[in-house]
């Protein structure tokens, strides 16, 4: 139980890490290309500089950040209905969200092949994006790549929930 639980720590801070990096280069190109558009509407036009692709930028840094965030905080972020478990042990409600966590091991795992096929057939068709002409198939696989861990990590605490009946405690 304690492998387990210094393997899903590791992918944790590595979603983290991946997550907080997408977040940071999408602040700095926004924070560039409205510093630019400002600079370009006070010189009246004479300075037209942009950031190109921006919008591109950010949706697929947007992208990676979200699906990192996702996996970081596998289980911190279920809600729970008192309502229905209250009367419940803590041991039985922990076995009851580890099973809750495979559907999202199987959600996982469908969006990893899902976007693992379009990263195949991005690279054999020679997709770009609109913008800035990047390859589509590192895109996709990066992102398949995300949801897989997204899986391992369900996986890890279906598991730790399941079967050692190991219950996240609340960060309040």
């Amino acid at each position: 139980m304690h492998a387990l639980l210094r393997f899903s720590r590791w992918l944790e801070v590595f979603s983290r890490l991946i997550a907080g990096l997408a977040l940071i280069g999408l602040l700095g190109v926004t924070v560039v290309d409205v510093a630019l558009r400002y600079l370009y509407r006070l010189s009246d036009g004479a300075l037209s500089l942009s950031v190109v692709g921006s919008v591109e930028l950010v949706s697929y840094l947007m992208l990676f950040a979200l699906l990192a965030a996702m996996a970081a905080n596998v289980e911190k972020s279920q809600v729970v209905v008192e309502a229905f478990s209250h009367g419940l042990r803590d041991s039985l409600k922990a076995r009851i969200a580890g099973v809750y966590l495979l559907g999202f091991v199987v959600l996982g795992l469908v969006l990893a092949f899902g976007l693992w096929d379009a990263a195949a057939s991005a690279a054999s068709h020679g997709e770009t994006t609109q913008d800035l002409r990047l390859p589509m198939a590192p895109i996709y696989a990066i992102a398949s790549g995300l949801c897989v861990l997204l899986s391992v990590r369900c996986l890890l605490h279906a598991a730790l929930g399941a079967i050692f009946a190991h219950q996240v405690e609340s960060v309040e």
